[in-house]
This record gives structure tokens, C-alpha cells and sequence, in this order.
């Protein structure tokens, strides 16, 4: 698509939606999915430092699926709602040290595990946003709710496990709600 002063908004929401794959639900998910197994058997602060990772790694292990798939991920022909979404994941990536910040002030480190997972949830506003999908709000949403409710009430040897797992719940609606996108 080229994009010109005359191209509609819908057009790039669809163009936006073309160039999507199911790579970056599927790469969070295996992040989340792993963390949440790990959690199990390391500690807490070490669980704390993989869900830092997790943020950072869920966008080229998405691009790597789709390359593996013979794709390539979010390569439109400048639509600016492909640059919105990858600028916004900046915008979110710098409150972090509010995360980090909080942690070390209550001294425990299931708190970066709740901030990660609420970040990084975050970025799908815009995304569902730029894909014109009310799944991505509500992802972030359920995965907030739900997180909190994990942090405030799974048994703490488990409450990282659990925050996790409300993450992957979260990719699988998506998953199974989210406008159809490139495979």
C-alpha cells in the first residue's frame, strides 16, 4: 500500500491488520508460558529479572516466527500505524524504572513480575487501536484485572506462576478473538 494524504483510515487499519501475523501473541505466550514454569523452581528475585527479558523478548522472538513462517513482520509500505504501534512499545519500555522503583521500595520481587505483565500488556491498546480491534483493549484490560488479582491473592510461593498464567489466558482470548490477521 502506499500511503498518501488520500488514503483513508480504514484502509490503514486493514493494511495494518494485512501486515499482523499471530507471531507476537504466540512469541508472548511461550515468554509467559516459560516464566511461569521457571517461577517454580528459581527464585524470586531471578523470576523478577527473566519477566525485565520478557519485554525485550517477545518482539524478535515474534519476528523470528515469522520468519521461520516465510513472513515478515509489520513490513507495510509505510503505514504510519505500523510506526505508532513500534513507537508506543518506547513509550511503554520507559516507565519500567517505576516497576524497578516499586519493587525495591517493598522489597519483593513479584512486584517487577506484575509490572512487566501490566506493561507489557499495554501495548496491545494501540495496537488494537491500529488494527481497528476491540481485542486488543480488552486483552489489556483482563490482563491487568487479572493480574492484580493474582498478585492480591494467589499463595505467595505461586503468586508469579499465577501472574503468568493470567498472561497466557490473556494471549489465548486474543488469540481467539482478535480480527483475522496474516497466519
Amino acid at each position: 500500500m502506499t500511503v498518501s494524504s488520500a488514503t483513508s483510515l480504514q484502509d490503514l487499519h486493514a493494511d495494518f491488520r494485512a501486515g499482523s501475523t499471530t507471531s507476537m501473541p504466540i512469541a508472548g505466550m511461550l515468554c509467559w508460558g516459560a516464566l511461569a514454569i521457571a517461577a517454580q523452581f528459581i527464585s524470586p528475585r531471578m523470576t523478577g529479572t527473566l519477566a525485565l527479558y520478557i519485554m525485550g523478548g517477545i518482539l524478535p522472538l515474534a519476528f523470528l516466527l515469522d520468519k521461520v513462517r516465510g513472513r515478515n513482520l509489520f513490513a507495510s509500505n509505510g503505514n504510519p500505524l505500523d510506526k505508532l504501534f513500534l513507537t508506543s512499545i518506547v513509550g511503554v519500555a520507559i516507565t519500567v524504572p517505576l516497576v524497578l522503583f516499586a519493587a525495591r521500595l517493598a522489597g519483593d520481587s513479584d512486584i517487577v513480575v506484575l509490572g512487566m505483565a501490566i506493561l507489557a500488556g499495554v501495548i496491545w491498546i494501540p495496537y488494537g487501536w491500529a488494527a481497528d480491534d476491540r481485542a486488543g483493549l480488552i486483552h489489556a484490560v483482563i490482563r491487568a484485572i487479572g493480574c492484580y488479582l493474582a498478585f492480591s491473592f494467589a499463595p505467595e510461593p505461586h503468586r508469579a506462576s499465577a501472574i503468568c498464567a493470567v498472561v497466557v489466558l490473556s494471549y489465548i482470548y486474543t488469540l481467539t478473538f482478535m480480527k483475522k490477521v496474516g497466519s
